[in-house]
């Protein structure tokens, strides 16, 4: 996802409002918080994430930090900080944008990629 970054998600092509309610900060760590996520942006770009309970990301090639603010969840690969709003709906994820949704995926346990 380092390549994919949240700043170019602007630029990506957006869709539609996902299903799932926008999550609270407290819903987003208990959702995320050790868990990995593994989806696809807006532009096809696909990404496999796990987000460590000490705020660290760690993808394949890569690593960068995570925190939750103000029912955010905020991303920062080296390049500067950027937060979305995040849609739960089960195990489904959704990267808000406004009202659009910049990427989608699934969350699965834990780290079974081992990263």
């Amino acid at each position: 996802m380092k390549h994919f970054v949240f700043t170019a998600v602007a630029a990506f092509a957006a869709g539609p409002l996902a299903a799932g309610e926008l999550a609270s900060g407290e819903e987003i760590k208990a959702a995320i918080s050790g868990n990995t996520v593994q989806g696809d942006m807006s532009n096809g770009t696909a990404y496999t994430e796990f987000y460590d309970t000490d705020g660290t990301i760690l993808g394949a090639e890569y690593t960068g930090e995570w925190r939750v603010s103000d029912d955010q969840m905020c991303f920062d690969y080296g390049e500067g900080e950027n937060c979305w709003s995040v849609a739960l709906d089960g195990e489904n994820v959704s990267w808000m944008n406004g009202d659009t949704a910049d990427g989608t995926g699934t969350i699965l346990e834990g780290n079974p990629n081992e990263y």
